[in-house]
């Protein structure tokens, strides 16, 4: 009974955003300057704000900048620009409310007790895409314990979030007794779902060991929502991954097997995009996904050549890699649609980015050239070798026959040699249990 109480909350939780009243809610997108610098940042913000309003299911009707010096603890705009924001909902029609920053729950309130409109924040719109997006159960129970997550504080006072679930009388939001039931409902929920996290974790580390046994390297696409990771992972392991241009279709981290040439085989994971101000609640929710990322031998990092924000798009995706644990991994850097730009344009990016890989996903060129840089930040050319390993080390033996050319292979009572050539980072993968 809990359980199902929780999964109906998240469930109002999950439609209340974009799902109620008109199939294409009328939205205005509210942004905050704060300080004389961060006009730009909030612009370029607020701009991919109107994206994710759309993939989300919304139209888009205006958008409204304040400049303010620091954020109002009571509503973040002011009681002037609420009352300002009440009248443009009236004149223009406006079904809901979208701020580019993460409301408090009293800030929520207030703001909807001003307008009398639905008000989402930033977070709040992205994890309602993610609920769209999320395909397998592990997806679905990372995406709820992130909404549960962001929901369960918000359970306080007159809240007109559980006033629509029917908790109170008239316009009264539930009582206190109410609140505590729904907290420990919720809690409970949040607790089952990280037992069921956890158990798909320990299934996804047995895939794992299985693919290390495999002696196959492991290259993760990283990078902002909508570079072109799918596009490019479809390119080189011609699998048919979903692409558009909606932002975060791929929520789900898929594997395929990816020939750079002959004999020089890779696993290649596709994985979730980044985004600036990505809740803390999804990078928490989503991290025995991302431990793919962490676990990886190589990634790619992949960019929008024709993004103009591209610079701090980079920075956002170093931030979440850092935030993950994974900003040491080897790193290559992989600067995609440059088939979006004019001839000038690509020499000047191939001046200024000179450690990088220009490529197009789309068309196909380039990648070639990263192909042979896989190769070589992998070690993937072979060497002549002669190994030894103790006789019953049988899984060393079997990968040394299964990635490599055996030209001779001794076998004595304790060791067995072995004359051949593999790859460089067989040798260094398989260094400490040689003898």
């Amino acid at each position: 009974m809990g359980a199902k109480t929780a999964r109906t909350l998240q469930t109002e939780f999950a439609r209340t955003p974009l799902a109620a009243g008109r199939a294409w809610e009328r939205a205005l997108l509210v942004g905050v300057a704060l300080g004389r610098a961060g006009k730009a940042a909030a612009e370029a913000s607020l701009e991919e704000l109107a994206r994710l309003a759309r993939s989300a299911g919304a139209r888009v009707i205006g958008t409204d900048l304040q400049s303010r010096g620091r954020a109002d603890p009571a509503t973040l705009i002011g009681s002037g620009k609420t009352a300002v924001l009440a009248q443009r909902c009236t004149t223009d029609d406006i079904d809901i409310l979208i701020f580019d920053e993460e409301l408090t729950p009293a800030q929520q309130r207030n703001i909807e007790g001003a307008v009398g409109r639905k008000t989402l924040d930033r977070t709040q719109l992205i994890l309602d895409i993610f609920a769209r997006r999320a395909r397998t159960r592990e997806g679905r129970l990372q995406v709820e314990l992130a909404q549960l997550n962001y929901l369960l504080p918000r359970l306080t006072g007159k809240g007109v979030l559980l006033s629509r679930l029917g908790g109170g009388i008239g316009t009264r939001g539930p009582g206190e007794t109410k609140l505590e039931s729904d907290r420990r409902r919720i809690r409970s929920r949040i607790q089952s779902i990280k037992r069921g996290i956890d158990d798909l974790r320990r299934h996804r580390n047995t895939n794992r060991d299985a693919r290390s046994r495999a002696a196959l390297p492991v290259v993760a696409l990283v990078g902002y929502t909508n570079a072109g990771k799918s596009t490019l992972f479809n390119a080189m392991t011609a699998a048919s991954a979903a692409v558009s241009d909606q932002l975060f279709m791929t929520l789900d981290p898929l594997v395929r097997r990816c020939a750079l040439s002959k004999g020089q085989d890779v696993l290649l994971v596709d994985t979730v995009g980044f985004i600036r101000k990505l809740p803390h609640t999804l990078v928490a929710a989503f991290r025995a996904t991302l431990e793919e990322v962490c676990q990886a031998d190589l990634l790619l990092h992949v960019t929008d050549a024709t993004s103009e924000d591209r610079a701090s798009q980079d920075a956002a995706v170093r931030a979440v890699l850092e935030e993950l644990g994974a900003s040491n991994r080897p790193c290559v850097q992989v600067i995609n649609k440059i088939d979006g730009l004019d001839p000038a344009r690509r020499a000047a990016l191939a001046a200024v980015d000179a450690g990088g890989v220009l490529i197009s996903a789309l068309e196909g060129s380039g990648l070639d050239e990263l192909r042979q840089r896989i190769a070589r930040h992998l070690g993937l050319l072979p060497q002549r070798r002669r190994l030894r390993f103790s006789a019953a080390d049988g899984e060393a033996i079997a990968a040394v026959h299964r990635v490599g050319q055996v030209y001779a292979q001794e076998v004595g009572e304790q060791r067995v040699s072995i004359d051949a050539e593999v790859p460089g980072w067989f040798v260094e993968r398989y260094r400490d249990r040689m003898l």
